[in-house]
């Protein structure tokens, strides 16, 4: 009798820890441990082919540091003057794969809205984006080796033609790329209907409306969305552009960024959780990136959920923007412009574990900003050997805090008391530069 009851008792404990074991892999990370990675972007590292030697080494030192899960090649495989030839593209795409770690590729405005140029070889735009979907974005894994699992908008059989967009996670963290180009993202101010500006908005749209209801439903603590485009997010729903009559003869191009504005809006309404936005600054920055939180619901209130980090490093054929992500600290995401000379050296440093929230710094127009939730600068070590302007030390983060940081919400105050939650509309007013922007400190 004792022997069975040591034994049922064992099965019961063996029971008993299944069960646990299986909470734990459902339930939120007080079970697990907490989610670190670190991920790189990069964009227009090639402008022509004499840049391909730079480009291989700094492809080369990315791969240098085992801390990163990923990196995302941002559009501009070429310069706006090379020919968008099929040999040059294969040429580009065997670079790509030499990846030590996966490689995320979004299109840009060179890889294909800007190849009806004569220096570009006076291509078709729609065609060269089909030869790209064709070969570069044809896999249902990133490039390079190891491979990433990606999820692309091709699997939905209504946007078969768009395999450029894509989703993927890690870390508990909703990632999704989108075909959005710089060139005002190829609108043509021609008659007639804009077919395949019309067509790839309406994709993208979708794409992150469903990245949104995908990030909410898998309770993500994160969504980050990536493009290669500036989209001059100052002009979004302009006076001039609401009130359009009032112009009278004043003609304005039309804004070919006001679609995927209105849906970062609607994506960081739907998930309330951080929205990160990452794209190629359309110039390079003193810093190397800048954050700030510039768009506006439909009652005029900031969306203070959302975050755009617009990265442009002085010379992109020598640096990266690094993401290192901590959830659980009260600044999660830490921001740093990584150099090729230097990567080396830094990846195998220790790893920094305090994680400090930085301390208020003065913005680009010399007023304090307070401590605010999320984002922290981290300045690079080692500056290039070329001057660079003076930048402060560290600045305050930017995004919402992560609640199982332990942080009191009284040391960093958002920026603004509620999150939108209204859908945007073109009721919205034209954003100031202020309280809400930042320079990114880099060398």
């Amino acid at each position: 009798m004792a022997v069975r009851r040591v034994r049922a008792r064992g099965r019961v404990a063996l029971a008993a820890a299944a069960a646990f074991g299986c909470l734990c892999s459902f339930a939120p990370p007080a079970c697990a441990a907490q989610s670190r990675y670190a991920f790189a972007v990069m964009s227009s590292a090639i402008g022509s082919q004499a840049d391909a030697p730079a480009a291989q080494r700094l492809l080369a030192a990315i791969g240098l540091d085992a801390r990163l899960s990923f990196v995302v090649y941002a559009g501009n495989l070429k310069g706006a003057d090379e020919p968008c030839s099929d040999t040059l593209y294969e040429r580009r795409l065997q670079w790509l794969q030499t990846s030590a770690v996966p490689l995320v590729l979004l299109p840009g405005q060179h890889d294909w809205a800007d190849c009806t140029t004569p220096a570009a070889g006076r291509y078709d735009a729609a065609e060269r984006l089909d030869f790209l979907r064709q070969t570069m974005f044809s896999d249902a894994v990133s490039l390079g080796r190891p491979t990433l699992s990606l999820t692309r908008e091709s699997e939905v059989a209504r946007f078969h033609a768009f395999r450029e967009n894509v989703r993927w996670e890690t870390g508990e963290t909703v990632f999704v790329g989108l075909d959005i180009v710089g060139g005002n993202n190829h609108y043509s101010d021609a008659g007639g209907r804009n077919g395949e500006f019309d067509d790839r908005a309406i994709a993208s749209a979708f794409w992150l409306q469903h990245a949104a209801e995908y990030a909410k439903r898998r309770a993500a603590k994160a969504l980050v969305v990536l493009f290669e485009a500036d989209p001059d997010f100052s002009r979004y729903e302009e006076h001039a552009d609401r009130f359009a009559w009032l112009r009278f003869a004043r003609h304005r191009k039309r804004d070919g960024y006001l679609e995927i504005k209105r849906s970062l809006v609607n994506a960081a309404r739907i998930f309330r959780g951080p929205v990160i936005v990452i794209h190629h600054s359309a110039h390079s920055l003193p810093g190397g990136f800048i954050i700030d939180q510039p768009l506006y619901n439909d009652k005029g209130t900031r969306v203070d959920n959302l975050t755009r980090i617009a990265i442009g490093p002085r010379d992109a054929s020598m640096q990266w923007v690094q993401f290192d992500v901590a959830f659980g600290h009260p600044a999660p995401f830490r921001v740093s412009v990584r150099t090729a000379n230097t990567a080396t050296a830094a990846s195998n440093s220790p790893s920094n574990d305090s994680w400090q929230t930085p301390t208020s710094a003065p913005n680009a127009s010399g007023a304090l900003i307070g401590p605010l939730p999320g984002i922290q600068n981290v300045p690079p070590a080692p500056p290039l050997p070329r001057p660079a302007p003076a930048m402060p030390a560290s600045e305050p983060p930017l995004l919402p805090e992560d609640p199982g940081s332990g942080a009191a919400a009284s040391t960093t105050p958002p920026l603004q008391g509620k999150a939108p939650t209204q859908q945007p509309t073109s009721n919205e007013p034209t954003p100031q530069q202020g309280p809400g922007s930042m320079q990114g400190g880099g060398p």
